[in-house]
């Protein structure tokens, strides 16, 4: 335990103990307390403590890799810069670190192969001890591969748990690509997946049977390529039906790790304007004609949507919630005017929606390898296959730049690359 004792200098009393610096040495640290000593004296053996405590934990032969992905995740995550969505999906992957035996290993004893090992198994798949690996998608991993760098560049400094860091020496290795050189069929290979015209309103149809208010997020998703999120997070604020565009400011996402739906920002924090045909405006307005009614039909039982600004450390989170005109609104919440409603006027949220397509697509065949965010593909092949320009189709869609859109909706453009293709007859014709 740390020696420590109270002195009084003027009117107030002071308490001071000693301390390890960064080489080991004792050094004495004083702080100040106040005009009544015994009030002091408690605060010392408080701080003495608390000391004691981290001075334990702060033992790197003492702590384990799943104790310092608490720590840092307290200390440094939590009050970070980065997005609530971005911290959500590293807290996800936190969990699931510590389901596999390397969490429980000492820090010191964690070597880089130990590591390159556990990336490996998210990698290509299998099984250690009772953690199983189906083999992940690139952008799981790297959540993986990003907490595990900077808690352990945390635990080198400024904890000074360790002398390196050893991820600094793990590879993100790539499942090799087999290519059958004898295939008879001849179209592209990993091409993503667009929908035509034809199965769209047969999606809606389906929809209309069992998820009827599910088709409203799918038609603003066909119409304007908006992310599920941003499609739900769409208030009528937001849009303006006389010069026909939207504004994409917000995205509702549900955060496993609070258990709770929150509105937060789209990605990369950008607010965009997206602007609709004719079709969309008119569906628009029918919605809204329709919520209307529900309204007036509900009565006191209509659902009222709001949310709620939660404060945590340095970061604020909007929480979502819903009550009907019978119960009190409580003083912190807002209320909020989305577009995506149920029939009972509570918010469409982007997990029924995924179900409702989920269950569409196993009962017709033609959808299969369906999701929502085919959607978005599809969107953006429609515009580049009918002439759209590339930068503009970057803007409407959000990406950071112009090369994302290209490299991932090049198979979009089949009919185009033909058409391009061919331009060479008219210089042989010249």
């Amino acid at each position: 335990m740390a020696k420590g004792s109270v002195r009084k200098k003027g009117k107030k009393w002071y308490y001071r103990f000693y301390v390890e610096d960064a080489s080991g040495n004792l050094v004495q640290k004083e702080f100040t307390g106040t005009e009544s000593k015994s009030e002091t004296e408690k605060l010392l053996r408080q701080a003495m403590e608390d000391y004691e405590e981290k001075k334990f934990i702060a033992k790197a032969d003492n702590i384990t890799l799943g104790e310092l992905l608490d720590i840092w995740a307290e200390e440094e995550l939590k009050v970070g810069t980065l997005s609530n969505g971005t911290v959500g999906n590293y807290l996800q992957a936190i969990g699931r670190l510590k389901q596999h035996p390397i969490s429980d290993r000492r820090l010191k004893t964690i070597t880089s192969g130990h590591l390159q090992q556990f990336m490996d198994l998210l990698t290509f798949g299998g099984t250690e001890a009772e953690f199983v690996s189906k083999g992940y998608t690139k952008d799981y991993i790297r959540s993986f591969s990003a907490v595990l760098q900077q808690s352990f560049r945390f635990a080198v400094f400024p904890k000074q748990l360790i002398a390196f860091n050893p991820m600094q020496y793990v590879v993100m290795k790539k499942k090799a690509e087999n290519v059958d050189l004898f295939a008879e069929d001849t179209a592209e290979n990993g091409s993503v997946k667009t929908l035509t015209y034809e199965l769209y309103q047969k999606l809606l149809a389906q929809l209309g049977k069992r998820s009827k208010d599910a088709i409203l997020p799918v038609q603003i998703a066909y119409f304007t390529g908006l992310r599920l999120g941003e499609v739900a997070g769409l208030t009528w604020q937001d849009i303006n039906l006389e010069e026909q565009y939207l504004t994409v400011r917000r995205s509702v996402r549900y955060n496993n790790s609070r258990h709770k739906t929150e509105i937060g920002p789209t990605k990369r924090k950008k607010v965009r304007v997206v602007d609709f045909c004719d079709t969309l405006a008119d569906i628009l307005k029918t919605a809204k004609k329709a919520q209307h009614k529900n309204r007036f039909q509900y009565g006191e039982l209509y659902q009222r949507n709001y949310y709620k600004e939660v404060r945590e450390k340095n970061r604020i989170h909007y929480e979502y919630y819903c009550l009907d005109g019978t119960q009190e609104v409580p003083a912190d919440y807002t209320e909020i005017f989305f577009v995506c409603l149920r029939s009972d006027g509570c918010l469409e949220l982007p997990a029924t929606v995924e179900t409702a397509c989920r269950t569409a697509r196993k009962i017709l065949p033609e959808l299969k390898d369906f999701h929502f965010h085919t959607l978005r593909h599809t969107y953006t092949s429609n515009l580049l296959s009918n002439g759209a320009a590339p930068k503009d189709v970057q803007e409407l869609l959000g990406h950071s730049d112009v090369s994302t859109t290209m490299n991932v909706y090049a198979h979009a453009t089949r009919e185009a690359k033909r058409t391009s293709a061919r331009l060479l007859d008219k210089v042989v014709g010249e």
